[in-house]
C-alpha cells in the first residue's frame, strides 16, 4: 500500500472510554498459577485449559496459568532458564465474548523452550480490534512475570496480526522496555489498513456504478453479487482463467498498487481475495472503534492508479472518517497510531499476497521508520504465500534465531528492500527467506508462486 497523504495530513493517536461489559466468571487457574481476584471484564469468560508441560533435555517446564488484569495468561519457563523472556501477542480473536491466552505459533514455543527462553501469552481483558487492551494487558503480564518469578534480563516480544499492531505501539508507548520485536504478518501501517478495505469497495461501487456505501444490510446479497458481474469477478479463482473485463483488471490493478505495488503472485493473490475483501465492509451500525474500525477509515486524499478506463480520483465516492476525533485522538487508543520509532531491533516477516493485512503495510512501517531516522533497527521479510500468517515452522523459526542473535550480538541481519519498487516486481522478489521445502511439498498457496 502506498503511503496516502492521509499519514501526513491526520496526525493520530488518541484515548477512547473503555467498553462496559458485564461480568459473567472465569475458568479457575491452573496449578502454580495464580488468580489476583480481578475476574474477566464483565460480559467476559476466561477459558485457559491446562497447558501440558514440555520436556527439553529430560527436564520438564514449568507452566503457570490463571488470571490478572481481567485477562487469562500462560506462563512457561524452561527447566535451564537463560534468564530472558518472550511475550507472545495474538492477533485479532473477533467479538465474542471468550478470552484465551495462546502459545506462540509456528512451533515457535518449542523453539524458544529448546534455546532456554521463558514466554508468556496474555488473552488480553477483551476482544474486538482493540489494541489499546494488547499494549497495556501484554505489559502488565510481563511485569507480572518479574514479580512473582524474577526480573528478566531482557523482555522481547512476538506476535501475528492485530498482535504486531500491539508490538509497533508497544515498542513507543514503553520506549526502551522491550529489547527486540518479531511481529509477522502485522498491521504496521496502523489505521491505514482499514483506509484499504474501504478503498477495496469504493473503488469497486464505482466502476461498476453501483452506490452501496455505507453498506445496507442485504450488500453481499444484492449489491456485491451485481459488482461481481459487471466486473467479471464471479468466476474468478486462483490458477484458473482470467475472467474479468476491463473494469475488473482495473479494480485488480488498484488493489495491487494499494496492497504494495506490482509484485510475484499479485495477479493470483487477488483472487484469493477478492470476495473476503467485500465481506469485511459489513460490521455493526454502532459500536467503539473496537467493535467498528472502519469508522476511522477515510479516502479524503486518496489518489489512485491505474486511473483508466475509469477516471476514480473524478468518480470515486469520498469519505470522511467517521470519527475524526478519534482519528486524530494523540494518545493509546483502540485503534492508534503507530508512529515509526521503535527502539529496539524489530525483525518482520509478510506473505506477499496476504490482502488481509496487505504487504504494504510494511512499506507504510518502513518509510515512517525512516523519517524517524531508525531505519537501522528495522529488517523486513518477505514470504511466498497468499494467505494471512502463513508461515512455515522454518520461516518463522529462523526469523527468530536472526532476531535474538541481533539482539545479543548487535548484528542486523539481512532482509529485503520492501520500498524498493523495483526490487518488489521482479520476478524472484520473496525467494531468499521463502521456504523452498515447503513450496516443493504443495503447502498451502505456495504453488500460485513460480519456483525460485
Amino acid at each position: 500500500m502506498q503511503p496516502s497523504p492521509v499519514r501526513r495530513r491526520l496526525l493520530a493517536v488518541g484515548t477512547v472510554l473503555a467498553l462496559a461489559l458485564g461480568l459473567t466468571g472465569a475458568a479457575p487457574a491452573a496449578a502454580g498459577g495464580r488468580d489476583d481476584g480481578s475476574g474477566p471484564l464483565p460480559g467476559y469468560t476466561i477459558v485457559n485449559p491446562p497447558l501440558p508441560p514440555l520436556v527439553v533435555g529430560g527436564a520438564a517446564t514449568t507452566v503457570r496459568q490463571g488470571v490478572h488484569a481481567n485477562a487469562g495468561y500462560i506462563i512457561e519457563i524452561p527447566a535451564r532458564w537463560n534468564g530472558d523472556l518472550v511475550m507472545w501477542a495474538h492477533g485479532y480473536r473477533g467479538q465474542g465474548t471468550e478470552l484465551s491466552p495462546e502459545p506462540p505459533a509456528f512451533e515457535l514455543r518449542q523453539r524458544l523452550i529448546a534455546q532456554g527462553y521463558a514466554w508468556a501469552s496474555s488473552s488480553y481483558d477483551r476482544n474486538g480490534y482493540d489494541v489499546r487492551s494488547g499494549v497495556r494487558g501484554t505489559r502488565a503480564l510481563a511485569d507480572l512475570f518479574s514479580r512473582t518469578v524474577r526480573r528478566p534480563h531482557r523482555v522481547l516480544v512476538a506476535g501475528v496480526s492485530m498482535g504486531g499492531h500491539v508490538i509497533g505501539r508497544s515498542l513507543e508507548q514503553y520506549p526502551g522496555y522491550y529489547a527486540g520485536a518479531l511481529p509477522m504478518c502485522g498491521v504496521l501501517g496502523d489505521q491505514e489498513l482499514f483506509d484499504f478495505f474501504l478503498d477495496y469497495n469504493l473503488v469497486a461501487q464505482a466502476l461498476a456504478g453501483v452506490r452501496a456505501y455505507p453498506t445496507p444490510a442485504d450488500y453481499l446479497t444484492s449489491a456485491v453479487p451485481r459488482i461481481q458481474v459487471t466486473l467479471g469477478l464471479a468466476g474468478l479463482t486462483p490458477g484458473g482463467p482470467d475472467t474479468t473485463n476491463d473494469l475488473g483488471k482495473q479494480l485488480r490493478a488498484v488493489t495491487v498498487e494499494r496492497s504494495g505495488g506490482p509484485r510475484p503472485g499479485a495477479d493470483s493473490a487477488f483472487a484469493v481475495w477478492k470476495d473476503f475483501l467485500f465481506g469485511i465492509a459489513v460490521s455493526e451500525a454502532d459500536g467503539s472503534p473496537a467493535r467498528r474500525p472502519g469508522q476511522l477509515a477515510t479516502n479524503l486524499f486518496t489518489r489512485y492508479a491505474p486511473n483508466q478506463p475509469v477516471n476514480l480520483d473524478a468518480t470515486v465516492q469520498r469519505v470522511a472518517p467517521e470519527n475524526l476525533r478519534q482519528r486524530l485522538s494523540p494518545g493509546l487508543t483502540e485503534v492508534p497510531r503507530i508512529a515509526g520509532r521503535p527502539t529496539a531491533p524489530v525483525l518482520s516477516l509478510h506473505g506477499l499476497g496476504d490482502l488481509f493485512v496487505p504487504f504494504g503495510m510494511e512499506q507504510a512501517y518502513a518509510r515512517d521508520v525512516a523519517r524517524h531516522g531508525r531505519s537501522r533497527l528495522l529488517v523486513q521479510r518477505a514470504v511466498r504465500t497468499a494467505q494471512h500468517c502463513e508461515f512455515s515452522p522454518a520461516e518463522a523459526g529462523a526469523a527468530w534465531d536472526d532476531l535474538a542473535r541481533w539482539v545479543r550480538t548487535g548484528k542486523r541481519p539481512a532482509g529485503d528492500a520492501v520500498t524498493d519498487r523495483r526490487a518488489v516486481a521482479a520476478p524472484d522478489f520473496g525467494c531468499r527467506f521463502s521456504d523452498h521445502a515447503a513450496r516443493a511439498a504443495g503447502a498451502g498457496t505456495r504453488l500460485l508462486y513460480p519456483p525460485c
